[in-house]
């Protein structure tokens, strides 16, 4: 039998039901329809295949030859559709997918991100590290760490890491250096990524309106992470996020040879879509994140002032 009508879904729906049942009234029930609109669905698709599907007696129904034929495909049919959408809704419910900088990924969720999984056993965590801004209407995401001011239309957003920077190098450069007594002399040394704002934003804050930075490779890496082992292996000057490199600094692998720290006003911020705020999963990462954050951030406060 070939169809030369598109079939309708609502029909086949209400198909089955009055099908399983053998009653318009009961598969209305059923549905939430009333048994005149179980007729008119059971109607048109009727029209729409050519042949009778029931048999109509008087208060009850029977399966016509092909109805008996259709029904239990048409039941199958169902049975597979509820157990995709089931099948996806767990994964859904259960996977956090995170979107983040790769340089995030790589120098604060590969430390901590174990922490919420032992806190959260039953919610798996999904990362994704791209230096592109990910698009919640378009891409698979639930929340996102993102650098900016944080006045992304339709999302939440909290500020969870001040994005400062300033020149770092490793201690054996430093030492070969003959010693740097003042900003200018990290002129004298390579400086890695030299094209990127934030060494020409650095400088003049140092009081050097004209570095002449365009003298040196203007090799742009793509990330904080490379820059940086680049400059512990001694070969230049990155310009770097101190609190991403903490570690590296506290085993006297990178030095900050200044106290001046600059901003450009972009931070790192946690966002996820207005109208999933309330996600048990979202809020589940908020809470641990902020709390994460703000822990970090009284042990860093607590280190400066001894206690």
């Amino acid at each position: 039998m070939k169809l030369s009508k598109q079939v309708p879904l609502n029909g086949l729906r209400v198909f089955e039901a009055a099908a399983r049942h053998l009653s318009f009234t009961r598969a209305g029930e059923e549905l939430g329809l009333t048994q005149t609109a179980v007729s008119y669905q059971i109607k048109l698709l009727e029209e729409t295949i050519g042949e009778p599907l029931f048999e109509r007696r008087p208060r009850q129904v029977a399966l016509t030859a092909v109805g008996e034929k259709l029904a239990p495909k048409v039941a199958e049919a169902f049975g597979l559709l509820g157990d995709a959408l089931s099948s996806v809704q767990t994964m859904a419910g259960d996977t956090l997918t995170i979107h983040s900088t790769a340089t995030f990924a790589q120098q604060w969720f590969s430390r901590h991100l174990g922490a919420f999984q032992l806190r959260h056993p039953k919610i798996a965590v999904r990362l994704l590290a791209s230096a592109n801004m990910v698009d919640f209407n378009r891409e698979s995401a639930d929340v996102a760490i993102r650098w900016g001011k944080g006045d992304w239309p339709g999302l939440v957003s909290h500020r969870i890491m001040r994005l400062d920077f300033t020149p770092m190098l490793s201690p054996k450069l430093a030492a070969r250096s003959g010693g740097l007594k003042e900003p200018a002399d990290l002129l004298n040394l390579p400086i890695i990524s030299a094209g990127d704002p934030w060494w020409r934003q650095w400088f003049t804050a140092a009081g050097i309106e004209e570095p002449g930075l365009e003298r040196f490779p203007q090799h742009e890496y793509g990330t904080q992470l490379l820059d940086a082992n680049i400059a512990m292996a001694g070969d230049g000057v990155a310009i770097l996020n101190p609190d991403h490199f903490r570690e590296d600094i506290a085993a006297g692998r990178l030095v900050q040879p200044f106290d001046i720290l600059c901003n450009d006003g972009r931070d790192y911020w946690l966002a996820y879509p207005q109208s999933r705020r309330n996600v048990p999963k979202i809020k589940a990462f908020r809470t641990w994140l902020l709390a994460e954050m703000g822990a970090e951030t009284l042990r860093d406060q607590n280190a400066m002032s001894g206690a």
